[in-house]
């Protein structure tokens, strides 16, 4: 799934999920823009949350990421760590809740079992072919994991790595230095 040009999609930012062969991995560019320029090179845009089970990733506000992520993890811990579960609540939540609709933000959402993006609008997407990516570089970055997740054996982090590097080419919004969580699996080199 992609979300470039959608109502609610955010610009400046890549982040890209896969999952595959039992491993899921999330990465994120570091550059942070401010218009056209760039304020910050190396900025971490993921989080590992519920001791570590679950991985989030953001592109929009970062003031208002940070407040999507502490609800999610509210949400997480209310749910007992059950993702989809959680993911709903907060959807749910964020769509009712007049102050939360205003939050400039979007989020990949990762555990062992499951890869969604939840946005301002409630709604929460899995891919049904374990991709999943946000943000302005997203075209590219999905569009380069699709391929390679159907023309190789490459691992998730792999794929994650080799596509977040299209997108950092392409995506004027989008850098090189990249920040990768993974979960399942032994983590690459």
């Amino acid at each position: 799934m992609q979300t470039h040009g959608a109502p609610g999609s955010m610009q400046a930012t890549t982040v890209l999920g896969v999952r595959r062969n039992g491993q899921v991995c999330l990465g994120a560019d570091g550059q942070v823009t401010f218009g056209s320029m760039i304020l910050k090179p190396n900025a971490n845009k993921l989080r590992r949350l519920h001791d570590g089970k679950v991985i989030a990733g953001f592109a929009g506000s970062v003031a208002d990421a940070f407040t999507l992520f502490d609800l999610f993890e509210d949400r997480l811990a209310a749910h007992h760590g059950e993702l989809r579960q959680a993911a709903v609540a907060l959807a749910q939540d964020w769509r009712r809740d007049r102050i939360l609709r205003r939050l400039e933000a979007m989020l990949l959402i990762a555990d062992a079992e499951h890869l969604m993006v939840l946005n301002g609008s409630g709604e929460v997407v899995e891919p049904e072919d374990g991709i999943a990516s946000i943000g302005s570089g997203s075209p590219y970055a999905l569009a380069a994991a699709r391929a390679l997740a159907r023309a190789t054996d490459l691992s998730a982090e792999a794929i994650v790595r080799e596509a977040m590097g299209v997108a950092g080419d392409l995506c004027i919004y989008t850098n090189r230095e990249l920040r990768l969580e993974v979960l399942g699996g032994a983590k690459e080199a």
